[in-house]
């Protein structure tokens, strides 16, 4: 990374941070979920124009730099909203075709409450290793598994924090998912030496996770059966309740097993629901119509509706039909414009030299295993907030202390697993983020109601420094050798 002399000092490198966090908290006072309507998004616009400010009237830059940052922030995340939009469309084609309702149906009734958490946080690991993704993991089992636990009488909070739990270890550790590839690859390290060394931390992380999901599961009061009947019975009313619709998630499975893009696979998934709702849910198709036209035109709006527009079907349970509510891809629109205006936050950042002379105090800090560890830990949480972006993260992060544990003689695959600790997973907590916005979009679950219970996307970074602290697992090259020696640090 080019060294630039021309820096603003920390603490005023800290300023449009401070008047970002200030402006959110008023924001979400006064608007409370409404703020990603606008709120939000004027927050960062305002903390852009900070950053622009005090790069161009106090250091000289000028605005072509910061046009050209925030450009190419945005062109980098072209395939990301292009996927967001799909996801819209993907949630609302298999709510109304059923097949969502169907998994419901039969999983509360197969899943036993006491262990329903460990079971979505294992499930969700199983499907996330297997796709590498953890947007497309969250946005088909994931909205299912949303609804069986609110069937069973989870708090939203430990639902979504069990989903993204299980979620995010299989973004973190499968070779098909792309934050592991571009880790690996910053740090010069081969993928399956990589994923073999994260495996030190993230187990250990994975298996407290799931300790305190089955002690929270015991400890659950589980719905009446009455209470689970009358969910049965409202959505069997409601719903064409078919075996045949779980060919819907038995397609998009062999297409993950084929690899299949994730952007083909969603779309061919949603193409699929859409032709299964016109087949198996007809009369919801034309209730949501609202069109007395011939069947064919009658089907043709209906199915589009529910891929690009909002749904409310009555069921008769008010729960339901907050359940089975859709927001297709106008909903995401909010959150797209939210990514963007975060897009331009971190462009501003970086072109201001703002970034750099943040993480220039991490780096000075890194004398010691452990330090140079923690310090890769924070550097990348603090990117994650400041960029909104887990790849710009990963990015910036590497390259920055790439030449300091180069330097220290200790292995890339060091810093790649310290990456993965502090970048991939931690970036669903943050509320701007991009993973943040998004899986909060499509569980309708707020940031800051699921953090809490997002286990072993908290645990993952302290793990990371504790082991580095007990040496464990910590090699260092030896000098005069062309590859390195595993001795103990």
């Amino acid at each position: 990374m080019k060294k630039d002399k021309n820096l603003p000092s920390p603490l005023l490198s800290l300023l449009p941070i401070a008047v970002l966090v200030a402006m959110l908290g008023v924001t979400i006072h006064l608007f409370g979920s409404d703020a990603l309507g606008g709120g939000s998004q004027v927050c960062l616009l305002a903390a852009t124009g900070v950053c622009v400010l005090i790069g161009m009237a106090g250091f000289k830059r000028k605005w072509k730099h910061f046009e050209k940052a925030i450009t190419n922030n945005i062109s980098g995340i072209g395939t990301a909203l292009i996927i967001l939009l799909i996801i819209g469309a993907l949630s609302g084609a298999w709510m109304v075709s059923g097949v969502v309702p169907t998994l419901i149906y039969y999983g509360i009734q197969i899943i036993h409450p006491s262990f329903f958490l460990v079971s979505t946080c294992l499930i969700c690991c199983i499907v996330s290793v297997m796709t590498g993704s953890s947007w497309t993991t969250i946005a088909t089992i994931g909205i299912a598994l949303m609804g069986i636990g609110e069937a069973q009488g989870f708090d939203p909070g430990w639902i979504a924090g069990a989903i993204i739990s299980g979620a995010y270890f299989g973004d973190k550790v499968s070779p098909l998912s792309d934050t592991t590839v571009l880790a690996a690859s910053v740090t010069g390290s081969p993928i399956f030496s990589h994923i073999r060394y994260l495996l030190f931390t993230t187990i250990p992380s994975l298996i407290i996770t799931l300790i305190i999901f089955t002690v929270a599961g015991l400890s659950h009061e589980a719905s009446s059966t009455g209470s689970i009947a009358e969910f049965t019975q409202a959505l069997d009313g409601k719903f064409h309740i078919s075996g045949w619709l779980m060919l819907v998630p038995i397609a998009t499975g062999v297409m993950i097993a084929k690899k299949v893009p994730s952007l083909i696979t969603l779309f061919l998934s949603t193409a699929l629901a859409a032709v299964f709702a016109v087949f198996f849910q007809p009369e919801l198709l034309a209730e949501i119509a609202g069109d007395a036209g011939s069947h064919t035109m009658t089907m043709v709006k209906g199915a589009m509706s529910i891929l690009f527009g909002s749904t409310s079907l009555d069921t008769g349970n008010a729960q339901i039909n907050e359940l089975i509510a859709t927001r297709g891809m106008s909903g995401m629109l909010n959150t797209v414009w939210l990514i963007i205006c975060a897009m331009c936050f971190g462009g501003a950042m970086t072109a201001g030299g703002m970034l750099e002379s943040i993480t220039q105090v991490f780096t000075r800090l890194a004398k010691s295993c452990v330090s140079m560890v923690s310090s890769t830990v924070a550097s990348g949480l603090f990117l994650n907030i400041t960029t909104a972006d887990q790849y710009i993260s990963i990015i910036l992060t590497g390259n920055m202390f790439r030449d300091i544990y180069e330097e220290n003689g200790y292995e890339g695959r060091l810093l790649g697993r310290t990456i993965e600790d502090a970048v991939t997973v931690t970036s669903p907590l943050i509320p701007w983020n991009t993973c943040g916005m998004t899986q909060a979009t499509i569980l309708n679950v707020s940031t800051f109601t699921y953090l809490p219970y997002c286990f072993f996307n908290l645990i993952s970074p302290l793990m990371s420094i504790l082991v580095s602290a007990t040496g464990y697992t910590i090699v260092r090259r030896v000098k005069g050798m062309e590859s390195p020696e595993e001795v103990e640090a």
